[in-house]
């Protein structure tokens, strides 16, 4: 009955989209401005004190934003230390923005929103100018692609509520909007260079210009690092182009080739214990980490008449994530046997990424009444291959080597998936005060996992998982007065089941065949605008996250009496929270001002059903503790600028974590569970302009060297305490010529 259903919506969905993409081909070639006959969208937007965070326009590009919750940080008009790519100061005014500090400073950026997982950021869908970061959105969701935030003009973040128009992540999307050149002449260059504590060196060297129709850009950035901690040394580089031709007509085609690497070297976890003694020191030596990315891509946005427009994107994710370690918690010495005067073989692990991706979207508007509505649609079409490689008996060595000893892999796996979407939301102007924006997607894709698991009895590995989703939503806009809105909405969104929770990882773990794919849905009720004659800013939302269908393990007792171990779906969460932001100014002057702002969130994440198995024994979920998701997050700023000066002084706090869903209170010896402790940070910042070429920084991050950590990661990059890095100061000179 579904797959008749399914059909008949496609065949649907593509007449409907020939039939229009005919009557729009009319128009190709007219002036591309909307004719004075049709009334002009009313644009509610305002821009803060500081003009550092925007939301977007409801009407952005080919999505729509009405009654949904945007962000959008501008670089520029930061006072963040961008070599270091802290998120705690890039993102320091989206409100309960979690940041984990898994690799050091630098390395990766971990982010969740509304307690979802903050791993590589895989929860949220990650782009750069609109092309999908993820490295395999159903096999291994994890954003490897790491942009210098020195190539970044400026983040968008919508939240979940906006799923339905980019694909059904519960977290959200951000999109990473590089920098362009300057187009008043044919070649200009831009630099931004770093020096800082703990051997930190980081040059970003970009050239790009325009010449008649086209447009250019290229930039190589490079950062070494001798890491916070003993050996915890890395090395990161990324390269960018693009070219950009734009007709007289509108039409516009952009080619771009992006690559990011690092390598890095894990220094192993820690005990609490170990914590206490020196958050600096080591337990490994001998582990490291080097994703390397590769994404060429083709965006075309075509008019295809005065009042339409069609963006389509191709684009292939192609690249690797090795690591080569000796795993094991903090009380597991990685040392060198008296037996055979050797440290011991390390685990080799090698993901190879083949991912293709290809979206089309259009954008109508048309006049209902007296005002102007608004149709967006598309399809989307994704083919992955990740080919996984792990447990590989590695070499007795130091340096980042991949040899093996053993040609024979542990794991061997290849899961392939292949996803088709289709969306459309509309976005209704009923009065000149009352939006509303209903939108549906649809979801169907196959999941194929084949390949061979070494210490299974049966290591043959056949398994198939399909996708298959109708999701729903509808958000609402209400101007109360100039500047002044009431938003909110609803909409639902899924998790697939990634590869590592299809894999079994002995003969006493079973896999259930009928484990779906998690989901969800976002919804949010708030207010924003400013006032005071736009002195102050606010934007305040009550939100609920409701998330189902979480997979774990389950513990039973097979005929024999042997205890085996389910993994399937185990329960049901739910988070509801209120985020806050606010922003005033408190002195403004011919020469200067001084303002202030704060970014406050507080949330309750909870399990609502469900029992995993955990420690020995079976726990009871319902009413325990999110993982990962601090009941206060708080982030305030003072920022003054005078002449040619500016300053900003940043104070961060987040309330106490539980690692794991029994909620242990005290540590236990190895670190791998207990409480993660409440911290607070200070951070300071002075910036100077010494010409329209020339601009100094001076940033002193964890200004009171506190010794502190934000989570307990259980798997990579090993399980235990991972120490956030102590105080550091960095110089940086941004160089325009």
């Amino acid at each position: 009955m579904f797959r008749q259903m399914l059909r008949v919506l496609c065949w649907r969905f593509f007449a409907f989209f020939s039939y229009f993409l005919g009557v729009c081909l009319e128009g190709i070639g007219q002036d591309t401005v909307m004719q004075s006959s049709l009334p002009s969208l009313i644009i509610q937007g305002w821009t803060p004190v500081s003009a550092a965070v925007e939301p977007l326009q409801l009407v952005h590009q080919t999505y729509l934003t009405a009654g949904k919750t945007t962000h959008v940080v501008v670089l520029d008009k930061t006072m963040a230390s961008l070599p270091e790519k802290s998120v705690r100061q890039v993102w320091a005014r989206i409100p309960g923005a979690f940041a984990y500090d898994m690799d050091g400073t630098g390395n990766q950026i971990n982010l969740a929103l509304r307690g979802l997982d903050p791993h590589r950021s895989w929860d949220m869908n990650v782009r750069q100018n609109g092309i999908v970061l993820n490295s395999d959105m159903y096999g291994y969701p994890a954003s490897h692609y790491n942009p210098p935030l020195e190539s970044v003009e400026r983040i968008e973040l919508l939240r979940g509520t906006a799923a339905l128009q980019y694909g059904a992540m519960l977290g959200g999307m951000l999109n990473y909007v590089t920098r362009l050149p300057d187009t008043t002449r044919p070649i200009a260059y831009e630099g931004q260079h770093g020096v800082g504590y703990f051997g930190m060196l980081s040059s970003y060297n970009s050239l790009g210009g325009r010449k008649g129709r086209f447009t250019w850009q290229a930039y190589d950035y490079r950062r070494r690092h001798d890491g916070f901690r003993q050996n915890s040394r890395s090395a990161a580089a990324a390269q960018y182009a693009t070219l950009i031709w734009q007709s007289a007509g509108g039409l516009r085609i952009r080619g771009e080739l992006a690559r990011s690497t690092y390598t890095y070297q894990i220094p192993g976890p820690l005990s609490d214990s170990l914590f206490r003694q020196d958050p600096r020191q080591s337990t490994r030596s001998r582990n490291h980490y080097s994703p390397d990315i590769l994404i060429p891509s083709v965006t075309v946005e075509a008019p295809l008449g005065p009042r339409t427009v069609m963006v389509w994107t191709a684009q292939h994710l192609t690249g690797f994530r090795n690591s080569v370690q000796f795993i094991g918690s903090a009380d597991r010495p990685d040392t060198i046997s008296a037996v055979t005067g050797q440290y011991a073989s390390r685990q080799v692990d090698r993901d190879g990424f083949h991912s293709t991706t290809s979206e089309v979207r259009l954008r109508h508007q048309y006049i209902i009444g007296k005002g102007v509505s608004t149709l967006v649609f598309g399809a989307r079409w994704i083919s992955n291959n990740l080919h996984r490689r792990q447990l590989g008996k590695g070499t007795t060595g130091v340096d980042f080597d991949l040899t093996l000893v053993d040609p024979v892999w542990g794991r061997d796996v290849r899961f392939k998936t292949s996803n088709a979407a289709f969306f459309a939301e509309h976005l209704f102007q009923l009065t000149p005060k009352l939006l509303i924006s209903p939108g549906i997607r649809v979801e169907t894709g196959l999941t194929n996992m084949t390949g061979a698991i070494r210490n299974l009895s049966d290591p043959a590995v056949d398994d198939n998982l399909r996708h298959r989703f109708f999701l729903a939503g509808c958000s609402a806009e209400y101007k109360v007065s100039p500047g002044v809105a009431l938003l909110g909405g609803i909409a639902q969104g899924y998790r697939p089941v990634i590869m590592s929770e299809r894999m079994p990882a002995s003969d006493l773990e079973v896999v259930d065949p009928d484990m779906r794919d998690s989901k969800g849905y976002n919804a949010e009720l708030g207010v924003r605008g400013h006032w005071l004659d736009g002195g102050l800013h606010l934007q305040a939302t009550l939100f609920l996250l409701q998330y189902d269908d979480r997979i774990g393990q389950q513990a039973f007792q097979d005929s024999d009496g042997t205890t085996r171990f389910l993994r399937t779906n185990v329960g049901d969460t739910r988070t509801a929270g209120v985020e806050l932001y606010a922003e005033g100014v408190l002195l403004q002057t011919r020469e200067g001002m001084l303002s202030l702002f704060t970014s406050t969130a507080w949330m309750d994440g909870r399990y609502t059903r469900g029992s995993i198995w955990l420690g020995g024994e079976s726990v009871n979920l319902k009413g325990k503790f999110l993982e990962s998701a601090p009941r206060w997050t708080t982030r305030n700023g003072l920022n003054g600028q005078w002449r040619r000066w500016n300053a900003a002084l940043q104070f961060s706090f987040v309330d106490r974590t539980w690692s794991d869903a029994r909620n242990t209170v005290i540590p236990v010896p190895n670190g791998t569970r207990g409480l993660v402790p409440a911290y607070a940070v200070w951070d300071a910042h002075l910036g100077a302009t010494i010409s329209h070429q020339v601009r100094l920084r001076l940033s002193c991050s964890n200004l009171g060297n506190a010794s502190y950590f934000t989570k307990r990661p259980t798997l990579y990059p090993g399980p235990g305490v991972w120490p956030s890095d102590g105080r550091s100061l960095t110089a940086t000179v941004m160089v325009r010529m």
